[in-house]
């Protein structure tokens, strides 16, 4: 498996103290105060403002971000990032209307610009990744706040504090 690196920086412009980080990482406010810049050389990942891959998310493909704070309105204390890992396969995941699996059911093996054209379902609470990684948008057309969903069960998007509406691939081109 191919891992990812990232590259964050106390600083705008690459300056300050730096973090090198090739896998996942829970809690970073030991290595840096504050970030205000990062270089990503290689892979994917996804980036939190809490510890313990908690908080609001941003994803972050390969290249350079000067300042990334002001061009993605995020504060100075990005806390946990979590690396991508490549997938090279199927894509596949099952949502469904209601929390715990409940109500109509789709299953989605490609992007999905929004759920509620696409379906005609009136609310997606949970859902079922049997495969790839994907992401997973608050707003139609991939837009808002994002979740990044590896293989595995969600019962709740409400617990999450989360609203699904459409949902997105995320391929090999990370690499």
């Amino acid at each position: 498996m191919t891992m990812g690196k990232i590259i964050f920086y106390e600083e705008r412009n690459f300056q300050g103290r730096s973090y090198e980080c090739m896998s996942d990482c829970p809690d970073m406010s030991s290595y840096l105060s504050r970030c205000h810049s990062c270089r990503v050389e290689s892979g994917c990942f996804m980036i939190y403002d809490r510890p313990n891959f908690m908080g609001n998310q941003y994803f972050m493909r390969r290249g350079e971000y000067a300042d990334y704070m002001r061009m993605m309105s995020m504060s100075d204390c990005i806390r946990s990032c979590r690396n991508i890992p490549m997938h090279r396969g199927s894509y596949r995941m099952r949502i469904y209307e209601r929390e715990n699996f409940g109500g109509m059911m789709n299953e989605l093996m490609d992007d999905c610009d929004s759920i509620m054209d696409r379906y005609r379902m009136s609310d997606c609470m949970s859902c079922n990744v049997m495969d790839g990684h994907w992401l997973m948008y608050e707003q139609p057309h991939f837009r808002g706040r994002m979740m990044y969903m590896r293989p595995g069960e969600y019962r709740s998007f409400r617990d999450m504090g989360f609203r699904c509406m459409s949902m997105k691939r995320i391929m090999d081109s990370c690499y």
